[in-house]
Order: C-alpha cells, then structure tokens, then sequence
C-alpha cells in the first residue's frame, strides 16, 4: 500500500481558507482529500495557536471561539509540542531566517517528510530543506 502524502498547514494556508483569500480552493481541495482518506493533515499546536492570536486579533475573541471549533471539527491532527520538536525548531531558527512559529512548520515537516501548504515568502528559505506547495 502507497503511504499517504501528508500536508503540513501553516497558519498562512489556515487564514486563507478561513477568510476566503486566495488559496482557499486549494486548501479546501486538501480538506476534501483528508475527508476521503487521501491524504493526512497535520498543524503544529504552535501554529493552531497562531491562527487563533491572529483571528482574536482582528476580529475578537468570539470569533476566535469559533474558528477554534472550526479547526478541531476538522480532520487535521494537531500536534502536540515536543522536547525534540522544540529542539528541531530551534536549530531551523537557528540557521534560516524563520519567524519562530514558522520554524515549527519546518521542523515538523521535516520529521514528517510532508508537504507544506503555505504562501508565506519565509518558506522560501528552507525549499532545499523541505517540500513547499505555494497557494496562488
């Protein structure tokens, strides 16, 4: 049996969806193949509390609340911080010019070996590192 591509959400992938910015199709696409069995999903609990700061931010904590039920109503495996995982973020950081939270979607996609879905320029400076799909 083929292994299963694995996604790895960065924040900017959530946003987009969420606000119905460019990119949504794409993220949605993804969401439809994790539903059927496709593919996995994974969002680091580092970047699952980014898009909540960033939603509370500019639309209140209500708002938040619900994108928060939104997501864990979601066939996306949120993962949890680890020691190691803390570690690999921090050698990312480290060496790669990476905001920290980007530096989780890194270290976890490489640990992974998963794809990153994101739009964020940053991730331009790890593509020799990992495997990056640009929303449009």
């Amino acid at each position: 049996m083929t292994p299963k591509t694995i996604f790895i959400f960065d924040s900017y992938a959530l946003l987009a969806y969420l606000g119905g910015e460019s990119g949504q199709a794409r993220v949605k696409d993804v969401l439809l193949q994790t539903r059927d069995e496709k593919c996995n999903l994974l969002l680091c609990m580092i970047n699952f509390g980014e898009v909540l700061y960033m939603t509370e931010g500019r639309r209140g904590f209500a708002a938040a609340q619900s994108v928060q039920a939104m997501i864990e109503n979601m066939l996306i495996e949120i993962v949890d911080v680890t020691r190691n995982l803390v570690l690999d973020a921090a050698h990312m950081k480290a060496n790669y010019t990476l905001s920290n939270v980007d530096a989780f979607v890194v270290a976890l996609a490489q640990r992974e070996n998963g794809i990153v879905l994101t739009g964020d320029p940053e991730f331009s400076n790890v593509e020799k590192l990992i495997h990056v799909e640009w929303l449009k």
